[in-house]
């Protein structure tokens, strides 16, 4: 699967290359006005991502070939080592009339990618119900093809794979107010869902969208029942917008009655327009998941952004996750972080995010099991064109 990825990371860098190639030869005619940056993305359809970082943490774990850990994190797990940590090619074309189609294709590539295989489709499958580590360092993250259908003001209908919709944050870490994930990103939510997705936006303010899908990170199907979601927004103005999510189903192999339920709720609070706070709360539960019966887990969390003008921001993370059973994390805990970024954006699109990070549990989960918390720094970097 590695060395499918690899050439079809080629044939569209190769593809794009000639493409742009072939626009600035007739843009190059002295008749012709010059094609800006934004003209080429749009005929193009295409964006690229780059985002590596470093972490340092004085108490790192050995891992299993000694490499230093960050325990209980996810995409940067890796401690007091430079890392790639994602490489992003998009190619998409939207629907923005009724009665048109469209599509998107996400590839993705770095030390990211190990993290968000979809079961059965590349790398290693997923440590199910735990998040695990792949060794495919190339993900087809999204590809689905669309229709807006016209009924009504438009139903939209999504066929394929595509990243989840529940929680505050997402993959990329420009689009998030923090370098790191929280611990409901990461242990909470699934990542990725495949299979259908009907949207309708019944005013401008109010909007739902039904899931028919796999499951939870399953491009294959791990059973012969489906998953069941339901996603509604409202933003009646700047100042709020808010979405409850939902989705339930069966998650266990060969298993088509025990259900794996998510409610997940997030609100955007813009006061002032410098000010944002966006709040995450998550709620989930697995029937015959441990030998007690049922596993639950849950959690809260809330980001405060403050731009202080079009150079710098600053971010405050706050969270609480209760993994009561251990289903989620691998050992029963309550686990606490708060996390400080500050944000510098750079001249030619350039985000740069220094941070502090400091993570606890009640038990001794960190540094090989001796130490109840962690404190970590990092330095992130991103771009995207």
């Amino acid at each position: 699967m590695e060395k499918v990825m690899k050439f079809l990371f080629i044939v569209l860098l190769a593809g794009t290359i000639a493409f742009v190639t072939q626009v600035f030869a007739e843009d190059a005619k002295p008749a012709s006005p010059a094609i800006s940056a934004d003209d080429l993305k749009k005929a193009l359809g295409i964006s690229f991502y780059v985002q590596g970082g470093y972490t340092y943490n004085g108490n790192a774990s050995d891992g299993a070939t000694q490499s230093s850990e960050n325990d209980l994190r996810v995409f940067d797990h890796e401690a007091n080592s430079f890392t790639l940590d994602l490489a992003e090619i998009v190619i998409s074309k939207d629907t923005t009339t009724v009665n048109t189609s469209g599509y998107k294709i996400k590839l993705a590539a770095g030390e990211t990618a190990k993290w968000i295989h979809a079961r059965g489709l590349s790398g290693a499958p997923l440590n199910q119900p735990q998040t695990g580590e792949g060794t495919d360092a190339f993900d087809l993250t999204e590809a689905y093809v669309s229709y807006l259908a016209p009924i009504g003001r438009g139903l939209r209908f999504d066929l394929g794979k595509m990243v989840t919709y529940f929680g505050a944050e997402v993959i990329e870490a420009i689009d998030n107010p923090n370098y790191s994930r929280s611990f409901l990103y990461n242990y909470a939510t699934p990542i990725t869902h495949t299979g259908l997705k009907m949207s309708y936006g019944f005013t401008d303010a109010l909007s739902a969208s039904v899931y028919v899908v796999n499951g939870w990170d399953n491009a294959e199907d791990n059973n012969t029942g489906k998953s069941l979601g339901v996603s509604i927004g409202y933003a009646p103005a700047d100042v709020f917008s808010g979405y409850v999510n939902y989705m339930t189903g069966p998650e266990q192999d060969s298993n088509n009655h025990d259900q794996r339920t998510l409610v997940d709720l997030v609100a955007t609070v813009k006061p002032v327009k410098p000010l944002s706070i966006i709040l995450n709360y998550d709620d989930g539960m697995e029937e015959h998941a441990v030998a007690s019966g049922k596993a639950t887990w849950n959690g809260f969390a809330g980001i405060v952004k403050y731009d202080f003008n079009d150079t710098y921001s600053l971010s405050v993370r706050g969270e609480y996750f209760d993994d009561q059973d251990g289903f989620r994390t691998g050992a029963a805990q309550q686990l606490t972080e708060w996390t400080v970024t500050p944000e510098i954006r750079l001249a030619g699109g350039l985000v740069v995010r220094p941070e502090y990070r400091h993570d606890a549990s009640n038990k001794q989960s960190f540094d090989n099991g001796t130490k109840k918390s962690q404190d970590t720094l990092a330095l992130g970097v991103m771009y995207r064109w």
